[in-house]
């Protein structure tokens, strides 16, 4: 996920005050109100219900183009009212475009893998292997970014289509895609909301991911391969899916993936590197809905170190120019995260910890 401002910089005329403070009144119990730099201030004091009071506020300034902000300043909690920065209209003709280029690389991809299989003297028709493959990589993708999309619908946070991302095949080094993202053209409007758009896609992909999994693991076949030899990192929950669901062949040392498995074990390398809590990553989303600012820093620079420690250096690189910059806050950053949200995270380090394939140790 990506993001830009959703703010303009051109000050609030002084003549609408009154009936922005009326306005406010009608939600929070009000100490004070002023003009400060042209934006309206109000120190506000919380109700039971001030979650729900600001969602209210959000929807009734929407019709004036004006968003609310709620923040917290050491003793006081503040809330301003600024324009609305203009949104301009996402070009769909470049999503379309870069979709049906996936599907061309990723389906290269597979056509590549299953000449491998070939080459092992096993039978898989290219075409047969390039298709599944492209199938089932493009659910996984499709599953984890319309996740987030359905989730920034319904907390009626502007955002893209989901930009998918071509990438080489493997004789270049690749998987076929670098993944895809979507652009967040607007703020969350409170911390369930930040964590819900991070959470939501890990957690669909995930689902997809295992299915896929299943479905490729015993069309797979167990091979013997020279020692030393260079092999995929197995997260914990492939080697639990081939416990469980086999591949065929009777002896070897490794199994010799189908591109079915293929693309499940990409989904498992995908949802893990996406949970890393840094940044604008889907797990810098979910840990900023659920931690403020400086603790986000310190989880950031610790997923670093595990990145680093477990072989992915080029990522861990990555995760530290994110976590470098300042995640944006929700409109409403004073606001509690909902316990169950709370318990969600503990899936969320459920499966991070599930899908991570150690590369150093191998």
């Amino acid at each position: 996920m990506s993001s830009k401002s959703p703010f303009s910089e051109s000050s609030i005329d002084a003549a609408q005050f009154e009936q922005l403070r009326g306005t406010v009144e009608s939600e929070f119990d009000m100490e004070d109100g002023f003009m400060e730099y042209g934006i309206p201030t109000f120190y506000v004091r919380l109700r039971e219900d001030s979650k729900q009071a600001f969602l209210r506020l959000v929807k009734s300034l929407d019709a004036l183009e004006l968003v609310p902000l709620l923040r917290r300043k050491k003793e006081k909690v503040v809330l301003q009212i600024v324009r609305k920065h203009p949104v301009k209209p996402s070009r769909k003709i470049i999503n379309l475009a870069l979709f049906f280029a996936t599907i061309g690389t990723t389906f290269a991809t597979g056509y590549i893998l299953s000449l491998g299989w070939a080459s092992e003297g096993l039978m898989l028709e290219p075409m047969v292997g390039a298709v599944a493959f492209t199938i089932a990589i493009m659910a996984i993708l499709v599953a984890h970014e319309m996740g987030h999309k359905l989730t920034a619908d319904k907390h009626g946070i502007a955002a893209t289509m989901p930009y998918f991302i071509p990438g080489p095949p493997p004789n270049m080094g690749g998987f076929g895609t670098f993944g895809a993202v979507i652009q967040q053209k607007s703020l969350p409007p409170n911390r369930d909301a930040l964590f819900d758009l991070g959470a939501s896609g890990p957690i669909i992909g995930f689902i997809a991911t295992i299915i896929v999994t299943i479905i490729g693991a015993p069309l797979s076949h167990i091979t013997t391969i020279e020692p030393g030899a260079p092999v995929l990192p197995s997260p914990i929950l492939t080697t639990l899916i081939f416990l469980l669901f086999p591949p065929s062949g009777t002896s070897g040392n490794a199994v010799l993936l189908h591109p079915v498995a293929f693309a499940g074990w990409i989904g498992m390398i995908i949802t893990m590197l996406n949970l890393v809590p840094a940044g604008m990553l889907d797990g810098g989303h979910a840990a900023r809905g659920l931690f403020k600012e400086r603790t986000c820093r310190i989880l950031s620079f610790l997923a670093v170190m595990v990145l680093f420690l477990f072989g992915y250096f080029l990522m861990a690189l990555f995760a530290f120019f994110l976590s470098m910059q300042r995640h944006p806050a929700p409109l409403d950053d004073v606001s509690k995260l909902t316990t169950s949200r709370k318990l969600v995270t503990i899936a969320l380090i459920l499966i991070f910890a599930l899908s991570l394939a150690p590369i150093s140790l191998f």
